[in-house]
């Protein structure tokens, strides 16, 4: 069987046959465009998939690559959200965290394993990724690479094209879908290698060269352990609220204050209908949003860190709130830079 694809613009890209046909993580990184890349000149279709983070740091950058790479190679992308699924992974981690709270080895197998389900949709019998052995310490050694492939149950069946001469022999290379002599033995964290392969390949637009994962950051795994610690059930917009503003804690009560013009828009758009929204009128000011059972304290609390991190400098402070709207007011007097500190999340 033979089948058109196409590239995002309209114009033709390759036939695909279904009996050489791989699916390649594609990150938009310079080793998985790279994997990709090696692959396709042994004449093997390969569609991609890329796997969409609330944890990617190359997203507040302008976006990764992955598109452009995928179009740049002429082959097909899917696109698959991390959602809830995920954040349960990343709370309860069969195998533990990296140096925050970067569940890698977990992350790795969780992605596999949705990549695995795809190749069985479009009739693939090979999974590529961009791995390169001995390049992350704790998801790309040898030990860690063999866990990975048999918990994903795809044992055999991952094809690393910058490594595969250093590691045992795939049933790919057993059954001669791909040549083993035309495959690499790259190891190590250097890139020098990788990038002359590139320029020689003419691959470019790439991105994140060394990763950029969220969790790895000690201030954001702090705030997402507290979360976890806090709430039975995290969503996605829970996340998203986590990359904006200052972060405080006041017992059940989670507190966010803005800290420029564009912050205060974005606690807007993720604020819950039963949550309050904190302003000082007529002054330089933050939005607040406060989380968690209303109480009388909890509110006179997330009005003083509003009014702390406002422009007014009078020692009692209006400040309005309200849910929908700022329909209610409460006066607070300036609290101390040492109180600030015991209510921030540490």
């Amino acid at each position: 069987m033979r089948l058109m694809m196409y590239r995002s613009d309209g114009s033709e890209a390759r036939t695909l046959t279904r009996h050489k046909r791989a699916v390649a993580l594609l990150s938009g990184g310079l080793d998985s465009a790279l994997a990709v890349a090696l692959t396709i000149r042994q004449g093997v279709d390969v569609e991609a998939v890329f796997f969409s983070s609330p944890f990617c740091q190359c997203n507040r950058k302008g976006g990764c690559q992955a598109v452009d790479v995928a179009r740049t190679l002429g082959i097909k992308l899917k696109i698959i959200m991390k959602d809830e699924e995920y954040l349960e992974v990343v709370r309860k981690p069969k195998h533990g965290y990296g140096r925050g709270l970067n569940p890698c080895i977990d992350c790795r197998i969780f992605m596999l394993r949705k990549a695995k389900l795809y190749a069985e949709e479009v009739g693939a019998s090979l999974i590529v990724t961009g791995e390169v052995l001995g390049e992350r310490p704790m998801s790309q050694h040898r030990r860690a690479l063999e866990l990975v492939e048999r918990e994903a149950g795809l044992e055999g069946r991952i094809l690393r094209p910058l490594s595969a001469k250093l590691l045992p022999k795939t049933e790919a290379e057993k059954t001669g879908l791909v040549k083993r002599e035309e495959l690499l033995d790259i190891s190590g964290r250097s890139r020098k290698r990788q990038i002359e392969l590139a320029e020689n390949l003419g691959i470019a637009g790439y991105s994140c060269p060394a990763g950029g994962c969220l969790l790895t950051d000690k201030n954001f795994a702090r705030k997402l352990r507290d979360l976890f610690k806090n709430m039975e059930k995290v969503t996605m917009r829970d996340v998203e609220l986590l990359k904006v503003g200052r972060h405080f804690r006041y017992g059940p009560n989670k507190i966010v204050v803005g800290r420029n013009e564009d912050e205060n828009r974005r606690l807007l758009d993720l604020k819950g209908k039963s949550e309050h929204h904190f302003e000082v009128p007529g002054y330089g000011s933050p939005v607040t949003l406060l989380q968690g059972p209303e109480s009388q304290e909890a509110v006179r609390v997330a009005a003083s860190l509003t009014a702390y991190y406002s422009d007014c400098k009078d020692y009692s402070i209006l400040v309005k709130y309200g849910r929908e709207n700022l329909d209610n007011t409460i006066s607070v007097s300036r609290i101390s830079r040492e109180e600030v500190d015991k209510l921030r999340i540490a």
